[in-house]
């Protein structure tokens, strides 16, 4: 019997995501996934108050949903997400088809007359050229992991371009799209070699939008493509993303009418936003937790015994109230609501993963190898959606495990640069737009990957997540991934804090906003 390897692909992904999962928490009137477009002209000038962090506008070197957002108007992927209402599903988009050969092999045939917004054509040698970048060009993408198991990129003909895998890779189809995944985004060639390291911020795609500016903590500006692939899109002439360091002036402007809307908000002013008639909030627990990291490179955190105390220490509900304001749930495990199949929704009575329980904190406490007091440095900086207050919350948590946690507020530039660098002790930070648990703990918490700040290594963690990335049954995934989760949770490189709802804010004057879960805030079918 012949097997449909797509399919069974798509029967894996379509597995994690349930109706009542991704609907849960939506503002009033934001239920429907796509708003009725409006029957007027094309046009229109959007701007939106920017109160995420935006490193680059290089997909293929981002880690930040700030920018991710930006990106899904600029670039494609060879796929792209959608939402009817009821799945996540992942299609076509730079792609006309996707066929599977066998469970390695995927052939992708592009549309035709496609252009970059520089006018080089986006054929099958653009598309080789763009994977190999992330797979394995110099510098190095924090991407590459996503391509780990790619065996060969070839050009079939013009328009056809084949990838070869060496084993049958569940994560691909969320790699391969042109926002969260980024690996899949395509670039051109001739653009990042006449800009270099500056391409972040002289970006060419195949997107709706194209790039006019972007003024250092001031904004970044779009202009309608008007040589677009599909046909009629975008609507709007312009889009201006805003940057603003002040949160609720953001908010400020948000409620008087002078912007169109937000990427995100502070959790104290979301009641005010939802109750706003002329505004439209969309947010749910999505694919994310927040953490505290800890360093275990060196002292004080390099002693295992004293990162269990933390992650006992913390009361995450206390944290709930105070920091967020009430939005969110305690996370236990990294694995999140809406990856259905594989998160135990009784994971609260099971026992499993990090909680409150101050006698365990303080028998750990007795173990560690210092007995006094530890002094501690706890790197933050104004954040988003919580600002400083995770911090402030925590610090007398750790006091009564004798840690004295001395606060070091610093410029969001200087923290990721610390954080990057492993200059820190421990900080407070946030993993969003997860769809799948391998980009949820994987790149983060492998040995010697991109992301894995705290620098933690665990060689039986190690070989449980590479088993997991090659298995497309769900319930043989699981398993794999709840003893990874286990041997993280124990050795503790972090304390996990919560699962917590990401919002976007839009006037009811815009039309044809399609919500995606876990996506990017995509203005392409939009007018005003």
């Amino acid at each position: 019997m012949q097997i449909d390897h797509k399919q069974t692909l798509a029967n894996r992904l379509a597995a994690r995501f349930s109706r009542r999962r991704l609907m849960q928490g939506l503002g009033a009137g934001a239920a429907a996934a796509v708003l009725p477009t409006a029957a007027s002209a094309n046009g229109g000038h959007i701007k939106l108050a920017w109160i995420d962090f935006v490193d680059t506008l290089d997909p293929h070197f981002t880690g930040y949903l700030g920018a991710i957002k930006i990106h899904n108007n600029i670039y494609n992927g060879l796929l792209k997400i959608t939402y009817d209402g009821e799945k996540v599903a992942f299609v076509p988009d730079l792609a006309e088809s996707w066929k599977l050969l066998d469970d390695k092999t995927h052939v992708f045939k592009l549309h035709s007359g496609v252009k970059f917004h520089d006018g080089e054509p986006c054929d099958a040698e653009a598309v080789k050229w763009s994977v190999e970048r992330v797979w394995k060009g110099t510098p190095k993408s924090p991407h590459a992991w996503k391509y780990e198991y790619l065996e060969s990129v070839e050009v079939v003909d013009p328009l056809t371009v084949k990838l070869t895998f060496n084993k049958p890779y569940a994560f691909l189809p969320v790699a391969l799209t042109g926002s969260t995944g980024r690996a899949g985004t395509i670039v051109p060639r001739k653009a990042v070699e006449k800009y270099g390291k500056d391409f972040g911020r002289n970006p060419v795609g195949t997107g709706p939008f194209k790039f006019v500016s972007w003024r250092e903590n001031d904004s970044i500006v779009l202009e309608r493509n008007p040589d677009y692939f599909e046909k009629g899109l975008p609507k709007l002439e312009r889009a201006t993303f805003l940057i603003m360091k002040e949160a609720s002036s953001a908010v400020a402007a948000m409620l008087a009418g002078r912007v169109d809307g937000m990427s995100n908000s502070p959790l104290q002013f979301i009641n005010q936003l939802k109750a706003n008639p002329n505004l439209k909030v969309y947010g749910e627990i999505e694919g994310n937790y927040s953490l505290i990291a800890m360093n275990c490179r060196r002292p004080p955190f390099d002693d295992v015994n004293l990162r269990r105390a933390v992650g006992f220490a913390i009361d995450r509900e206390t944290l709930i109230k105070q920091a967020f304001f009430g939005a969110g749930i305690p996370a236990y495990t990294p694995i999140s609501p809406p990856m259905t199949g594989f998160f135990d929704k009784n994971i609260a009575k099971s026992g499993r993963g990090q909680f409150l329980d101050l006698d365990k904190a303080k028998a750990f406490r007795a173990k560690a190898k210092e007995q006094g007091p530890v002094e501690v440095a706890f790197l933050t900086s104004e954040q988003g959606q919580y600002g400083t207050r995770v911090a402030q919350t925590i610090v007398p948590m750790l006091d009564k495990i004798g840690i004295k946690a001395k606060l070091e507020l610093v410029e969001r530039a200087t923290w990721v640069s610390r954080r990057n660098a492993g200059e820190f002790d421990m900080l407070d930070m946030t993993w969003s737009a997860d769809l799948d648990p391998d980009e949820t703990i994987f790149p983060e918490w492998h040995s010697g990957k991109a992301w894995n700040f705290s620098g933690w290594a665990n060689p039986e963690f190690d070989k449980l997540v590479e088993q997991a990335q090659v298995i497309l049954d769900v319930k043989a995934r699981r398993d794999l991934y709840v003893k990874a989760e286990d041997i993280l949770m124990d050795e503790a490189p972090m304390a996990i804090l919560t699962h917590m709802p990401e919002f976007k804010i839009l006037s009811t004057k815009v039309k044809g906003f399609k919500y995606i879960p876990a996506d990017s805030l995509d203005l392409h079918t939009v007018s005003l």
